[in-house]
């Protein structure tokens, strides 16, 4: 979340970065003003009175040493006028405190200056594209090719469970694991330390990186044991940094987890979600980094070059897409997509985003670093490497052959055991 003394410097630039995502409670900036500024009134006038009061205390006891017992039984009673008043003015700093947290839940991340205003997909930006993206009709969909090949059966997903959750089969299950571990050796290669968090978590964790209370909605809750199945592994590797403070030479701090995620996707319907393209329980590898600010961006644009070593090596077309602000997730300060064409759909997907959030996991995380004496707020940044359903659906489609076989990416054969699917 952001950070009251950046409003409170900055609030212009807050307010036109707001704009640019179209963020309609504006007046929630002046409320956070005003609050803020009440709560400080508070805390002064709380300061005082506990000064006055502590003195007091040592004069009565004074008072007592010296055998002034009427005088000292006086200002005791004097003082538990003062006690009285301290509670009431505790309580009121309690509630501007939690008045101000609640309002800053609610107010997004601010862009970064390169992000532009806009509504939603449409007016995202392409800043790199790499490969064919030719129309091949002839081409069959991946769910046709999964049926056909016997490597996913979506009918046995939704007799066990329900329409998203699929089966996977044979090959199909040998490719997708192959897929994890390949990524997972890229990514530990790269210098990223591998983590198995747990798939569950607590209420703190969805709201130190961000998914509480924005997406509450779209994840699945157990009731009976207030937890979260995640959405992505982002949520617990970051949270592993909940509530600590780093030293400098700690930093950056680089790592990856495999996870399933579970996302209710609520709302989507139509041709959109057909065979992988959305699905409620699927497999993904994440990479999270913790930066000093000053080498956020840096960090970021490795990320994203990262993530272009991957897709070429699974030779499927992709590009990239810098995110207006409409459309960027509520934590981000800048987001990157990476999309690959689906030969067969003849439409891009989306299997990557790779952001980062400036301070605004680390202010809700207390996640610091000791830096000249000083506690400062670190960055954080994750990037999907990679989410696996929508790269299944299209390395299936781009590499099926004209015998009606899938071709395996050079790169991956030594994972599958196979060169072919047939």
């Amino acid at each position: 979340m952001l950070v009251v003394s950046a409003i409170l410097e900055n609030k212009e630039r807050i307010i036109e970065g707001l704009k640019k995502r179209n963020f309609k409670q504006l007046d929630l900036i002046d409320e956070v003003i005003n609050t803020d500024e009440l709560r400080r009134k508070t805390q002064f006038e709380l300061d005082n009175l506990l000064s006055e009061s502590n003195r007091m205390s040592k004069e009565i006891g004074q008072l007592f040493q010296q055998g002034k017992t009427a005088e000292a039984n006086d200002l005791k009673e004097k003082t538990a006028t003062y006690k009285s008043k301290i509670k009431e003015l505790q309580d009121l700093l309690n509630d501007y405190e939690e008045s101000l947290k609640n309002m800053l839940y609610q107010i997004p991340n601010i862009p970064h200056s390169s992000v532009v205003q806009g509504f939603g997909a449409e007016d995202n930006e392409v800043v790199f594209k790499e490969g064919d993206d030719s129309p091949k009709p002839d081409m069959m969909p991946h769910w046709d090719l999964a049926k056909k090949l016997n490597l996913i059966d979506f009918e046995l997903g939704v007799k066990i469970t329900g329409a998203g959750f699929p089966v996977y089969l044979g090959k199909g299950a040998r490719y997708q694991r192959a897929l994890i571990q390949y990524f997972l050796d890229k990514n530990t290669s790269a210098g990223y330390k591998e983590i198995i968090p747990p798939f569950v978590v607590n209420e703190a964790s969805g709201y130190g990186t961000g998914q509480l209370p924005d997406k509450e909605g779209q994840m699945y809750y157990v009731n009976e044991d207030d937890f979260y199945l995640i959405p992505t592994a982002e949520v617990p590797v970051t949270n592993l940094y909940r509530d600590e403070l780093l030293n400098e030479s700690d930093l950056p701090v680089k790592m990856t987890a495999y996870s399933p995620c579970f996302r209710r996707e609520a709302g989507s319907y139509g041709k959109d979600v057909r065979g992988l393209n959305r699905l409620h329980q699927f497999e993904k590898v994440e990479i999270v980094r913790i930066e000093k600010p000053e080498n956020s961006y840096a960090a970021l644009n490795e990320m994203v070059e990262h993530v272009k070593g991957l897709l070429r090596d699974l030779e499927l077309p992709f590009r990239i897409l810098r995110l207006c602000g409409g459309d960027m997730g509520f934590t981000s300060a800048l987001t990157y997509d990476f999309e690959v064409f689906s030969a067969a759909q003849e439409k891009w997907l989306e299997v990557s985003s790779v952001s980062n959030f400036e301070t605004f996991q680390a202010n809700r995380l207390k996640l610091r670093f000791k830096h000249e004496g000083k506690n400062e707020l670190c960055h954080t940044l994750n990037g999907s490497s990679l989410a696996l359903p929508r790269i299944l659906a299209a390395l299936l489609e781009n590499h099926q052959q004209a015998d009606g076989s899938i071709r395996i990416p050079e790169k991956l054969r030594s994972y599958t055991g196979f060169d072919k699917i047939d």
